[in-house]
């Protein structure tokens, strides 16, 4: 008697904890990422990428855990009119002078914690991983909901400096003059799970 009630307590428990924390899938298609990174200092390019998979974890009133994926060879400039212009950009962001995407096709956010939500805000605490360098990061989120859709809105800002991405980098090289590049990319996150 006294085994069966352990087992039905621990089963309780179990079942407790399952519906305590909650998995959250990120949808790609109602996901969008925009960047936004120099081109000299006091001009700027911005554009898109693409999610490829992920998802979080969220326990009582905090973001517990979650892993993204971001596909590298999705980046798109949105501000140059010229198909040829944008075409060489784009190329040149996804060649070695910056994020060499045939060897690194995605980089990664991993989720370690957050504080708890308080008026649909919460800091949240994760390592970027770029290319080859992993970095912790923290960023501000914002949750929503529309119906069964959960959005999660945050401006996440890197060093690209950090994660090896050096062409145009005062960091790397001296005597660039106007044609330094500033090393931060700032990215404005609006991410959808269900």
């Amino acid at each position: 008697m006294k085994k069966i009630f352990v087992i039905l307590l621990a089963s309780i428990f179990t079942v407790t904890l399952l519906n305590a924390q909650k998995k959250y899938e990120a949808d790609p298609l109602a996901t969008v990422i925009n960047w936004k990174g120099d081109k000299k200092i006091g001009s700027f390019h911005v554009g898109t990428i693409d999610l490829k998979s992920g998802w979080l974890t969220v326990e009582g009133n905090a973001i517990t855990g979650g892993e993204f994926l971001v596909d590298m060879n999705s980046i798109k400039d949105a501000d140059l009119k010229d198909d040829n212009m944008r075409a060489k950009l784009e190329g040149h962001l996804k060649s070695d002078d910056f994020f060499g995407v045939e060897k690194f096709k995605v980089s990664k956010l991993v989720i370690t914690g957050s504080s708890r939500l308080e008026g649909g805000k919460a800091v949240v605490k994760g390592n970027l991983t770029v290319k080859a360098a992993t970095h912790p990061v923290e960023f501000t989120v914002t949750e929503s909901k529309s119906g069964a859709v959960t959005i999660y809105t945050a401006d996440i800002t890197f060093d690209r400096s950090l994660y090896d991405v050096r062409f145009g980098s005062g960091k790397f090289f001296s005597n660039l003059g106007d044609n330094t590049i500033n090393d931060e990319i700032k990215l404005n996150v609006k991410l959808a799970v269900k």
